[in-house]
């Protein structure tokens, strides 16, 4: 009894260090791919007789496995996607937990099933990632062992997955807020360097700002180069050729 008492203690507090990691994830500036990968690692850590996680995504309603704990969870994902069927597609699709003790023999996966079973990983654990309103995706865990994943470990899995599906969603979320606004600041800067060159452009031809941005678009397409980036040329050599021009300065009369 003593030892199954701490058996049991012992998963509580790995469940409770993966949900407490699970909660601080956002917290630092760390890229999408990392957190993902923690998460991945969290879920190996809470459930009972994992060996490696994967983070599977919806991209345009396609499955992709985004990262993964282990080399070999990234093969297995492979085999489901290139075969189009296994674990994870079916955890997605009905959106519930598929679990097989004995991949080799899983007639629900009679062509994924053997031939990972022949690759020496014979465990799976596959979570929906839902959300209220959709599924972003899904947790696949796997063991080489058979029968790795008993009911507790199912249970445990589950009320990992919830968390997890709202980790990953504001993961995404935030990357796309850091995206957006890395591309305003990309904008912005590109359209301060079009308005110096259309500077440039009036003042040595005389030209309408309407007509100084006619001929910059014109260079753009006989080029083949974006507005900006030529631009951002004229606006270089325009100021090479004003540096060129300016006289040295006079020395200081204290040298003499």
């Amino acid at each position: 009894m003593r030892v199954a008492q701490r058996i049991g203690e012992s998963v509580n507090d790995d469940l409770d260090e993966s949900l407490a990691g699970l909660s601080g994830l956002l917290t630092g500036d760390q890229p999408l791919q990392e957190t993902l990968v923690h998460i991945a690692e969290f879920g190996v850590l809470a459930i009972p007789g994992a060996e490696g996680a994967g983070l599977t995504m919806l991209e345009d309603d396609r499955p992709q496995t985004v990262v993964a704990s282990a080399e070999f969870v990234r093969v297995v994902d492979d085999v489901q996607y290139g075969l189009g069927e296994g674990p994870c597609l079916q955890a997605v699709a009905s959106r519930k937990t598929q679990t097989s003790g004995s991949l080799g023999g899983e007639a629900r996966w009679p062509r994924f099933g053997p031939r990972v079973g022949r690759m020496g990983v014979h465990s799976v654990l596959s979570l929906p990632l839902l959300l209220p309103d959709r599924v972003v995706g899904a947790m696949n865990v796997y063991a080489h062992a058979k029968n790795a994943f008993g009911p507790e470990a199912v249970r445990i899995g589950e009320l990992f997955a919830r968390p997890a599906a709202v980790s990953v969603r504001n993961a995404l979320i935030l990357a796309r807020s850091h995206r957006l606004a890395a591309q305003l600041e990309a904008a912005l800067t590109n359209r301060a360097v079009i308005d110096q060159t259309l500077g440039v452009i009036m003042s040595r031809t005389g030209a309408t700002p309407e007509e100084a941005f006619d001929r910059l678009r014109a260079m753009s397409q006989s080029q083949h180069v974006k507005v900006a980036e030529v631009a951002r040329t004229l606006v270089d050599k325009a100021v090479r050729r004003a540096r060129a021009r300016k006289p040295a300065a006079e020395p200081d009369a204290a040298s003499y």
